[in-house]
């Protein structure tokens, strides 16, 4: 209730009688009022005058980040419901796969301000500070072959990448796109990683979480990283909303995930991935167990491997354990 009202009075952007959200939502006045003064409580500036009724007031300088908050910023259909929202946890991921086992539906979101035990890629360790990152996990059950859900990471960088470049200036625009298979890159440094995991049988999928970490605020990188990464503060120089941009996150995903669905490949978002791709058109060394080669990277095919050109043959480069490095560095 908290959420619909926020987003009532958001897009109004004028007062609102008591009566009208009471008709509109079909509660009592004693319902509205008490959902006003909890988003009172919560923070939020919101003026009531008798005979007018409320008015949202925006806090261009405050961020609010939580279920209400989220909730009121989503326009999708059906991703991102329910949504579980924790201030701390150990990792979203585990929360959302336990709650796959409990049978929670299809395109339940699960959103941390804060984790103790976030994970990357092959099990390396995501520091997980409060207060200004984003850590998130969507729960999804797709009907497809167990060997497909691979590209579902694929999907989801595409997603996000589309949706940081709306916070992006119109002008001098830091390039953001997609360093396959699995990390998006702002300004050749990464600014987020998604890693994705199932329960399967051999010709079944019980479910899909893809668990998702984006740096948003200022912070400060090791030595290691200090190269490597960034963050859209840091990149941008000014804070984004982080509600407003897994909304948009969200709506991206959802198109592009139905999208998947109706061929179960990349066939109809082949192309604008490879357009996001930062790999492309760039000689690429390829970190395979079975040998180290390098060649120039195509772009990806249909299953979404990425084509590799080495020594007048193409090869195709499944996700697994094989990472990708540009020949000067991370890209």
């Amino acid at each position: 209730m908290r959420g619909k009202i926020l987003t009532f009075l958001r897009e109004r952007k004028d007062y609102v009688s008591g009566q009208e959200l009471c008709d509109f939502f079909g509660v009592s006045r004693t319902a509205v009022w008490k959902a006003i003064h909890k988003l009172q409580e919560e923070g939020y500036q919101i003026e009531a005058v008798t005979n007018r009724g409320y008015h949202l007031v925006e806090q261009e300088q405050a961020e609010f980040f939580g279920a209400t908050e989220i909730e009121s910023r989503l326009h999708t259909k059906w991703l991102g419901t329910p949504l579980y929202f924790y201030p701390e946890t150990d990792s979203t991921n585990v929360r959302a796969k336990l709650a796959a086992e409990e049978g929670e539906q299809s395109g339940a979101l699960f959103v941390a301000d804060k984790q103790t035990a976030g994970r990357g890629r092959r099990g390396r360790s995501w520091e997980s500070p409060a207060g200004g990152n984003m850590y998130f996990t969507l729960l999804l059950r797709p009907k497809i072959a167990p060997d497909r859900a691979s590209m579902l990471t694929l999907v989801a960088a595409m997603a996000l990448t589309k949706a940081i470049k709306d916070f992006l200036p119109k002008e001098e625009k830091p390039k953001v796109g997609i360093k396959w298979p699995n990390d998006v890159v702002l300004g050749g440094r990464k600014v987020s990683g998604i890693l994705t995991e199932m329960s399967t049988e051999p010709e079944h999928i019980h479910y899909v979480v893809i668990g998702i970490g984006v740096n948003t605020g200022r912070q400060e990188w090791p030595e290691e990283l200090a190269d490597k990464a960034t963050s859209l503060e840091e990149t941008l120089g000014h804070k984004v909303n982080r509600s407003v941009l897994l909304a948009r996150f969200l709506e991206e995903l959802e198109k592009a995930y139905e999208t998947f669905l109706g061929t179960e490949d990349m066939t109809f978002l082949r192309e604008e991935y490879n357009e996001l791709s930062v790999n492309r058109e760039k000689m690429v060394r390829v970190l395979d167990p079975k040998g180290e080669y390098e060649g120039l990277a195509l772009g990806i095919n249909n299953r979404g491997e990425l084509l590799v050109e080495t020594q007048g043959e193409v090869r195709e480069v499944y996700a697994g354990e094989v990472s990708v490095r540009g020949m000067l560095g991370y890209i």
